[in-house]
């Protein structure tokens, strides 16, 4: 089977997901589009070479909507030979882009792609599509459904963490983004996104406060306290499935949680024959990837499952990965994946995760991939694994080896 490479990851930097915020006033496409015509330039690519370029983006509505990745190649420096295909794994969708190119390449179906996603959470909010697991009585009861954040208490309740313990967590994710920006670890990958005049907009992550600290997260109430046990509160749904909890405990809040932000991502995969005819030199190879179904009502566990495949389907183990990224959807996540994996945090998200700098659904998983390779470069390490939670109840994860 042909191996595929990673060639290059570019993303860029993510504003606040509000009206106020940095990338407010470019759209979904235009962001994506800036994204491609970086790896085209960064890499002198000659684009009638990309077989496809595949984009992950969650909330698929509006400007989001239609066959997002196809428009944004004509907004393009792309040659318009080059199609698009748009996909959907909610969170994991820009590391499913990611998955599924590697897997094209490394079957045979063209030697390069381009692969990653965007979400313009300001410009197009969460949930605005509709989702009938959500929405439709006749499935969300039979699955038990409760919005992610009851998940998230669930998860912290099942598994023993307390609200200082989520907390803690997001504090140190301020603390090691900030660190990260101030020693210019992003610096390799990440784009200025300039106006339709050439001005800069934005070249830094907007969303993070770096001055969090466990008073300041103490003083926030639990943010899905009041959805939960308002009668008739999503609590009574979770109970019905998890009868031997006593009571959910809200822990959970805006400083603890993902922050919604815009942004986009790319990573340029290839064959060893593609860099060799183009003159480009791998980073990594896509050593392997997964994806998994898990229970819909605690639904965010899905990192756990989906490493234990991925290592499992190819004979690792957890010792043989060097560094892990772990997306930040809630701090219980990242804490129950460590405890799952008795993995120290100092491997876990070294750089700050969503929870400093925010996640952009469609984007995250391939913001992150970006992140892990060059953090094996700069430190010199050699594998490492990405994951994600996904809505509904899966996990994608996608294990790379530095060359």
């Amino acid at each position: 089977m042909t191996e595929a490479y990673i060639y290059d990851a570019v993303r860029t930097p993510r504003g606040k997901g509000r009206k106020d915020g940095a990338l407010h006033e470019v759209t979904s496409v235009r962001l994506s589009a800036t994204v491609l015509n970086a790896l085209k330039e960064r890499n002198d690519l000659d684009t009638k070479a990309i077989e496809d370029v595949i984009w992950g983006n969650a909330t698929q509505v509006k400007e989001q909507g239609g066959c997002l990745a196809r428009t944004a190649v004509l907004a393009s420096d792309f040659d318009e030979q080059v199609p698009g295909l748009s996909i959907n794994r909610f969170c994991a969708s820009g590391l499913e882009a990611v998955n599924l190119a590697a897997n094209q390449v490394k079957g045979g179906a063209g030697s390069a792609y381009v692969a990653g996603g965007v979400e313009m959470m300001g410009r197009v909010a969460m949930g605005s599509d509709g989702a009938a697991i959500a929405v439709d009585p006749s499935v969300a009861m039979d699955s038990y459904f409760v919005p992610q954040g009851i998940s998230a208490d669930i998860i912290a309740t099942e598994y023993g963490f307390s609200r200082d313990d989520v907390d803690a967590l997001a504090v140190e994710s301020q603390r090691r983004a900030k660190a990260a920006w101030d020693d210019n670890r992003f610096g390799k990958s990440v784009l200025t996104v300039r106006d339709v005049n050439g001005l800069p907009i934005l070249d830094t992550d907007e969303y993070m406060r770096p001055g969090t600290d466990m008073q300041s997260l103490g003083g926030l109430k639990a943010s899905f306290k009041d959805m939960g046990e308002v009668m008739p509160g999503f609590d009574q749904i979770a109970l019905m499935k998890y009868p031997h909890l006593e009571r959910i405990n809200h822990v959970h809040h805006a400083g603890n949680s993902s922050g919604i932000v815009d942004g986009s991502a790319g990573i340029l995969i290839g064959s060893k024959e593609f860099g060799e005819k183009y003159g480009l030199k791998p980073r990594a190879r896509i050593r392997a990837t997964c994806k998994i179904g898990t229970d819909p009502t605690i639904m965010l566990t899905g990192p756990v499952p989906a490493t234990q495949k991925i290592l499992a389907d190819h004979g690792m183990e957890i010792g043989d990965i060097d560094l892990f990224e772990v997306n930040e959807a809630f701090s219980a996540v990242v804490l129950r994946f460590m405890q799952a994996f008795d993995v120290d945090h100092d491997k876990v998200n070294v750089n700050g995760g969503s929870i400093a700098m925010g996640h952009p659904l469609g984007a995250t998983g391939a913001i992150i991939l970006g992140t892990l390779l060059d953090e094996l470069e700069r430190s010199g390490k050699g594998v490492g694994l990405a994951t994600l939670c996904v809505a509904s109840g899966m996990g994608a994860a996608t294990i790379i080896e530095r060359v």
